[in-house]
């Protein structure tokens, strides 16, 4: 009696930790094992390639070309692959910022750069909104910055967007709108995505200042419908930013949307928040533990939905080297990492022409899956627009 007694209380012992543990995983967002990280090898982190990857050059500049290319956004669309990005002379957010794109039907042949926007004028700039894709358009989100000196920072923004029904004609430029019948006031980045149920998510860096916000619509067109989701913000002692910036999300086994974020406070950690109710409301960002270069990122679920990856340079310093994705076959715990780029000579060419805010290193990678691929795009040395596709075989 006496040992069943103790049978039946161990058993509740071990009840109660694992409902403890359930709560506890229900209520959090994720986890990086760490380990996995060999911060004695730094060009590398100790990573093996990932097994089956191409790494093409979508755009890289010549004498008398612009030498200042930053955040890539890739798509694809009728099975042809395109890539925006921001553009100009050689300094970041210079006056003669404006948004291009180049197309390819294999990622091995590119067109050359056509504009979005011009160039051309002294009251704002343009940069890369990211893309959507409809039954039958594309979709080119356009950012516009306007100087403005009365306001936090200097500038305030909304965005626009063109639409395209071949990939090379486009129309004019239009405003997104809000649910109210507003033009989106903010500046919407680079992950319009959907949901399973249809509705989709992104994230707006709403203005004045760039405070961060979850912001979703059900209007399948993505241009129309868009309402903020309800997020409190981290405190920040700046006007200028929230301490989250640039989100990017995935869809975990239990169904919850985690958004990962830029800890723009030097952590160097990730920031993240979850959301149980399709994005309408979201958790206060927690801090998780693991290591980030305070940059851009980007996350999602893999083919086939079998599990979460996110892709960043995970450095601990500002070096935006190497990268690499971690991948998790449930969107709690990423244990598993591979090298997509070094910092080895044979890997990462030299910067060919300084400039304002240029860095050495792969910087903003922005992704989209389709099919049995990961399409990553992004910045080396904020110069050469890249892309590697990342290929996986699922067995019958």
């Amino acid at each position: 009696i006496c040992n069943l007694s103790n049978i039946i209380s161990m058993r509740h012992a071990i009840l109660l930790i694992t409902a403890v543990m359930m709560t506890a995983c229900c209520h959090g967002t994720f986890e990086v094992d760490n380990t996995i990280f060999d911060f004695t090898k730094r060009e590398t982190l100790g990573l093996q390639r990932f097994p089956e990857m191409k790494t093409y050059t979508v755009f890289s500049p010549i004498e008398g070309e612009n030498h200042y290319n930053h955040a890539a956004s890739v798509i694809v669309f009728k099975d042809n692959i395109y890539v925006q990005w921001q553009t100009s002379k050689s300094d970041e957010d210079a006056p003669d910022t404006h948004v291009v794109y180049a197309r390819s039907f294999n990622g091995n042949l590119w067109s050359k750069p056509q504009k979005l926007t011009d160039s051309d004028t002294l009251s704002h700039i343009t940069t890369s909104g990211g893309w959507h894709v409809t039954k039958d358009s594309l979709i080119a989100y356009i950012n516009v910055w306007k100087n403005d000196t009365t306001v936090k920072g200097g500038r305030s923004g909304y965005t626009m967007y063109r639409s395209s029904a071949n990939g090379t004609q486009w129309s004019e430029m239009r405003p997104v709108l809000t649910a109210e019948g507003d033009t989106l006031r903010g500046i919407i980045e680079q992950d319009t995505r959907a949901l399973p149920n249809g509705r989709l998510l992104t994230s707006v860096h709403t203005m004045p200042g760039l405070i961060v916000k979850p912001y979703y619509t059900d209007d399948k067109s993505g241009v129309r419908g868009w309402t903020m989701g309800q997020m409190e913000n981290l405190p920040m002692n700046s006007e200028k930013s929230s301490r989250e910036l640039e989100p990017s999300w995935y869809i975990r086994n239990d169904d919850a949307i985690v958004m990962v974020m830029r800890d723009q406070s030097s952590t160097y950690k990730k920031l993240a928040s979850v959301s149980h109710d399709n994005g309408n409301t979201w958790t206060t960002p927690v801090i998780v533990d693991t290591p980030d270069s305070r940059s851009k990122q980007c996350a999602g679920n893999l083919p086939n939905n079998k599990g979460a990856y996110m892709i960043y340079n995970p450095s601990k310093d500002k070096e935006r080297l190497p990268l690499c994705i971690v991948m998790s076959e449930d969107g709690y715990m990423f244990d598993k990492a591979y090298l997509l780029r070094s910092s080895s000579h044979d890997d990462l060419p030299t910067m060919r022409q300084i400039g304002k805010y240029k860095r050495m290193g792969y910087s903003y990678p922005k992704s989209t899956t389709y099919k049995n691929k990961i399409y990553v795009s992004y910045a080396t040395n904020k110069e050469d627009i890249e892309i590697t596709v990342l290929i996986f075989r699922y067995g019958s």
